[in-house]
């Protein structure tokens, strides 16, 4: 379905027939959707079956934006416009880019967001009282990339140059200042490369090798992370240690992630705040939710292939370990 026929298909039930048999019973609820990642994505089904236990069921009661998935950042803008003029119930967007097209295209209907720095992004007011069309979930970008870091000199030992891969529209040059200044601190030389756009990123992993880094902090960012299939590879062919912003991306062959889990807050948080905002109730009323679990995961068959040997003081440390 191209995205004009999405328009008209959420806007009418007469060209959306599941539309029509859902109404007579009751209300249809419509979901815009501004993601990075793709559709079929473990998270996003999480999100779907925990609405269903709650009586919100996909191509029942609810409809859900199937264009809104996989997207780039370029076709942002765009489609925050487009499901703006189609009316939607409630928009939920992931990560910094999706979430500024979303709040930049309407004040007026709600926005269910997962940033890395609400607040710090200028999305809310505060995590108590957000204020406005947007709610959601802020996951602690500053402090969990920086806590990544010490994992990482930790975890390699000797260290003394390292290189954090950066998306410049998820990480502001303050903080990114801040992680040099505690590398410093701890010894160790950071070296800073960005990339916004895929075709930038092998080259920036290439510079960060080329300066000498012996490890690689893959900073927190929703482009980063859903281009991951051009990072893994890239940082396994030079033979770079890094660690990244979930612990599922050890189950993709990375070597280490720490932080939430990606299922438990689609799942478990943003279910909660979605079915809130669906039965009325205001986003400037729900608090932005931070999560309070985090998981170190570890992959010994990737530090393997890296002749790299972790203490085992270390390994005691992390959650789950793939042998």
């Amino acid at each position: 379905m191209r995205r004009r026929e999405f328009i008209r298909a959420i806007g009418g039930a007469a060209l959306f027939p599941l539309a029509a048999r859902a109404q007579d019973s009751g209300r249809t609820y419509r979901l815009g959707s501004l993601q990075l990642s793709a559709r079929t994505a473990p998270w996003h089904a999480a999100l779907f079956d925990a609405l269903r236990r709650q009586g919100f069921i996909e191509g029942q009661n609810l409809l859900a934006d199937p264009n809104g998935y996989s997207m780039h950042v370029e076709q942002l803008a765009e489609h925050a416009s487009e499901v703006v003029k189609a009316n939607v119930d409630i928009i939920i967007c992931a990560g910094e880019p999706p979430v500024r097209a979303a709040k930049q295209a309407t004040k007026a209907i709600p926005i269910l967001a997962i940033a890395e720095d609400m607040v710090g992004s200028g999305f809310v007011v505060s995590l108590a009282k957000p204020g406005g069309n947007i709610t959601g979930v802020s996951i602690l970008t500053t402090e969990l990339d920086g806590k990544r870091q010490e994992i990482l000199i930790e975890a390699s030992t000797g260290i003394r140059r390292m290189a954090a891969l950066a998306d410049p529209n998820s990480t502001s040059p303050p903080k990114l200042q801040a992680l040099q200044d505690s590398a410093h601190a701890r010894g160790v030389e950071l070296s800073i490369h960005r990339a916004s756009k895929p075709e930038e990123i092998a080259s920036a992993i290439d510079a960060a090798k080329n300066s000498g880094a012996e490890a690689l902090n893959v900073l927190a960012s929703a482009f980063l992370f859903n281009t991951r299939q051009i990072i893994l590879p890239h940082v396994a062919a030079l033979r770079l240690p890094a660690i990244y912003q979930w612990p599922e991306i050890t189950e993709e062959g990375g070597l280490m992630g720490y932080g939430p889990h990606l299922v438990q807050i689609y799942g478990e948080i943003w279910s909660r705040q979605l079915a809130q905002l669906l039965r009325g109730t205001k986003p400037a009323d729900i608090p932005i939710e931070q999560p309070t679990k985090f998981d170190l995961a570890v992959n010994l068959k990737t530090a393997k292939s890296l002749s790299l040997t972790f203490s085992e003081s270390f390994l005691q440390r992390a959650d789950n370990v793939i042998e």
